[in-house]
């Protein structure tokens, strides 16, 4: 099994694949933000139970010096890092009109340089190993199509996609694959949070937005975090050896590129 480290674990998607992670027996570090602390400690309790061992690390994906300690815990605690999930992201929901430089680069600082700084972190200190590893990243359907009133954070996640396809030509010479994963609608905080946002734009009731916007899943349904993390388990283990410079998109029939 593998010493994976998982950024924005303390809740919704990442706690799923840290969830599915344990479960396959691979040993973790969890990290989010020092404000989610109690809760990603309780989520490092709970993954525990699975039998592995579990470290819970703060910081901020945005910050270099932070990307660089989480990355250093990973060896420190574990021995080595063989994969990194950098899952940490944001949303924004808003008219690219009425959108700020100041918004604009918040959630470019996370979605876009988080992404970043934990996949070039993560490639050195897996090329100092010299055994390879696996890099993934959190992309979304909005790195294959753009959505009106998410044009920032569309425009973000292009950004990774973009940054896999390029990594991993770059470091295929060290055995490293670098692949992303592409949510669609997926039943977290995030996204409530996005429909209270469009919400109150279209002047609409809560759950109606992801109503409409989930009427066009040929699957039927909103995805849950579990339906994440079983590829992230698969990208994460040996069967996608063969395979680099993806994102693959797991939204049940939204986009289909």
């Amino acid at each position: 099994m593998s010493n994976v480290h998982i950024t924005g674990a303390a809740r919704g998607i990442g706690k799923s694949i840290a969830n599915r992670l344990a479960s396959d027996g691979h040993d973790l570090v969890v990290s989010d933000l020092p404000s989610m602390s109690d809760a990603l400690e309780a989520t490092a309790e709970e993954l525990r139970a699975h039998g592995g061992k579990v470290v819970a690390a703060t910081g901020d994906v945005s910050s270099a010096d932070d990307v660089r300690r989480l990355v250093a815990t990973t060896g420190d605690e574990l021995g080595s890092l063989d994969v990194m999930v950098a899952n940490a992201g944001i949303a924004q929901t808003k008219a690219l009109l009425e959108v700020t430089p100041e918004e604009y680069d918040r959630v470019h600082a996370v979605n876009g340089r988080g992404v970043f700084l934990c996949y070039t972190e993560a490639a050195k200190q897996m090329i100092s190993q010299g055994n390879g590893g696996k890099i993934i990243g959190a992309a979304s359907i909005a790195a294959h199509k753009g959505f009106p009133l998410l044009g920032v954070y569309c425009s973000s996640k292009f950004a990774v996609r973009a940054l896999t396809q390029s990594a991993a030509q770059e470091w295929a010479e060290h055995g490293i694959t670098v692949n992303a994963y592409c949510p669609g609608i997926v039943d977290t905080t995030m996204w409530e949070e996005i429909d209270r946002d469009l919400g109150a734009i279209n002047n609409v009731g809560k759950g109606e937005s992801m109503k409409a916007m989930a009427a066009g899943i040929a699957l039927g349904r909103v995805s849950t975090g579990d339906d994440v993390a079983k590829l992230v388990s698969y990208l994460a283990g040996p069967d996608s050896d063969y395979m680099t410079g993806q994102s693959v998109l797991v939204d049940g029939g939204m986009v289909f590129s």
